[in-house]
């Protein structure tokens, strides 16, 4: 299926409208200078799977607190799995999703993993549909501004003990948001982490899932106490390999305009916003490399000049300039510190296909209003 493909086939989602919706006036003062992720919308979508029935109930509802028994699954074995993706308004005031389809496919390959059904993608993309025009008014129109779009599969089986679960709710909410960090197209400052891994061989580092996220915020934690913004993690097997942020993947640019990046191992998520950049580099006639790339290697090339320029990437930070890295033994000015010209083109060009102010030549954009 195509990043623009239709949901024409998905059964239709019935909605029960919030009594209580906020107010043109309450919601035009919550879309004023946004955050990332504090603000939501009126309305979530929801359905709910079981081993008999498979996936059914679907329905858009106000958004609220949700009621789950104190044994379910997912409180217990972490059985949950998300996805992020974002809305975007362009100038005309429609409304286009990046890539969808690609989403749906991860969130299906993290489902897998994690021993969940898979959604078909039919029905994931019908809920953004049934969310997005529900909650229209709630896409912000200010720069660098999205409607952020959170699909999520919960374990909800009511069982103390370990086996797949046999209930399974799935919901998407939305979040007007603002940039992830805030200043603009600033370089961020990396702790490469030697003690503590995000993931390691055949673990669930391929999968969305929240056990990921949760393994990497005591180093985020130490790496903010020494006055660092994210953290390197380096490969549970060697301790010497390149892997991925705690949310994002990274990317190192050769002065002679050879772009490397981590090979997807298994211990690495599938990066839709990557796997962007990387088609967007190689139409630059840009050589791009995926292999592993050592600590080492990376250190030495910064300091000789052999690597001027290191960016991460994701869908909510989209493209972040590495002006530092810095661990125990070491600690390096990537370039001048400043965002380097591959970086900045390539974020250019990315969100310029985003919002609608270039062609997009790809099929990666599809029109929800």
């Amino acid at each position: 299926m195509t990043d623009t493909a239709a949901s024409s086939t998905a059964e239709a989602f019935r909605v029960v409208r919030n009594p209580n919706p906020a107010t043109d006036a309450e919601r035009a003062e919550r879309l004023k200078d946004l955050a990332f992720g504090l603000q939501f919308t009126d309305h979530m979508a929801h359905m709910t799977w079981t081993a008999d029935e498979g996936w059914a109930d679907r329905r858009v509802e106000p958004y609220g607190p949700l009621q789950m028994d104190p044994a379910a699954s997912v409180l217990h074995y972490a059985q949950e799995i998300f996805e992020g993706l974002k809305a975007y308004r362009w100038a005309d005031g429609s409304v286009h999703l990046f890539r969808p389809v690609a989403n749906a496919e991860r969130l299906n390959r993290s489902a897998w993993r994690m021993a969940l059904p898979e959604l078909p993608v039919e029905d994931f993309m019908e809920s953004i549909h049934a969310l997005v025009e529900i909650d229209q008014a709630w896409v912000p129109d200010a720069p660098e501004t999205s409607l952020y779009l959170r699909p999520f599969l919960i374990g909800t089986d009511v069982f103390l003990g370990l086996r797949a679960p046999k209930r399974v709710d799935y919901l998407l909410i939305a979040s007007p948001s603002g940039p992830y960090f805030k200043g603009g197209v600033k370089p961020v400052s990396i702790w490469v982490e030697r003690d503590y891994h995000r993931a390691g061989p055949g673990g669930t580092g391929a999968a969305k899932c929240g056990g990921n996220y949760a393994a990497s915020l005591r180093p985020q934690m130490a790496a903010i106490e020494r006055g660092f913004d994210q953290v390197l993690y380096l490969d549970a097997a060697t301790g010497s390999v390149l892997e991925e942020l705690g949310g994002m993947n990274v990317f190192a640019v050769h002065k002679d305009g050879t772009v490397l990046t981590p090979i997807l191992n298994g211990n690495i998520l599938e990066g839709v916003t990557r796997s962007s950049i990387i088609q967007l580099v190689e139409d630059e006639d840009l050589k791009v490399v995926e292999r592993d790339i050592t600590l080492t290697e990376l250190r030495q090339g910064i300091e000789d000049g052999d690597i001027v320029e290191v960016f991460a990437c994701g869908t909510a930070a989209i493209v972040t300039p590495v002006g530092r890295m810095a661990s125990e033994d070491f600690d390096v000015t990537v370039g001048d510190g400043e965002p380097g010209p591959v970086t900045l083109k390539v974020r250019q060009r990315l969100t310029d296909i985003q919002y609608g102010r270039a062609e997009d030549t790809y099929g990666w954009m599809t029109q929800v209003i």
